[in-house]
């Protein structure tokens, strides 16, 4: 069972009840009347981006769905929270990619974002053998993980919050989803 297609969703859900707050972020991610089992960070060999409209028709209500997903949530006003998946896609699609889920607070869209990608980036080069300095900021090693000719696309879905202003719980979450 290997998916052949995968998707991308985020979505933000606030209620007085932990669980409740976590229901509305699925079902803003229109995720929700599905049975998730989450997985760790490998994106399977010629797995295929869709978009979310079209990953959601292939699954009926129900369907155990497979997917890597970041969850973030608190309950402390004003609080900024933030959910994040990164990707590395492969230039040899036969070949398998990563995804990473990122967790923070404090983290603004970009900065949540831009490190799980990052940390997808990183693990696809480590398995490629791309050289690069660990110590050098994202956008350098981006760079030479781009220039290395092995890694064709990296990206980032980050959905952030702040914490209700009253204490409801807030929660955030980004997914990728499998569709087999």
């Amino acid at each position: 069972m290997v998916p052949k297609k995968c998707f991308l969703t985020k979505g933000v859900g606030v209620h007085k009840d932990k669980l409740a707050s976590f229901e509305l972020a699925l079902r803003e991610a229109l995720i929700q009347k599905y049975n998730l089992v989450t997985v760790s960070s490998i994106l399977p060999p010629n797995c295929r981006l869709v978009s979310r409209e079209e990953g959601i028709k292939n699954l009926p209500a129900g369907e155990i769905v497979h997917c890597v997903l970041a969850r973030n949530e608190t309950n402390e006003p004003c609080r900024l929270i933030a959910a994040a998946v990164g990707t590395a896609v492969p230039v040899n699609e036969n070949n398998y990619g990563y995804i990473s889920e990122h967790h923070s607070f404090g983290e603004d869209e970009e900065t949540a974002g831009e490190y799980a990608e990052d940390i997808a980036a990183t693990m696809l080069a480590t398995t490629l053998g791309i050289e690069f300095d660990s110590n050098s900021a994202w956008h350098e090693r981006e760079q030479v993980y781009k220039a290395s000719g092995h890694i064709i696309d990296t990206t980032h879905y980050c959905q952030t919050a702040y914490g209700d202003k009253d204490g409801k719980w807030t929660t955030v979450i980004a997914a990728m989803v499998f569709i087999e």
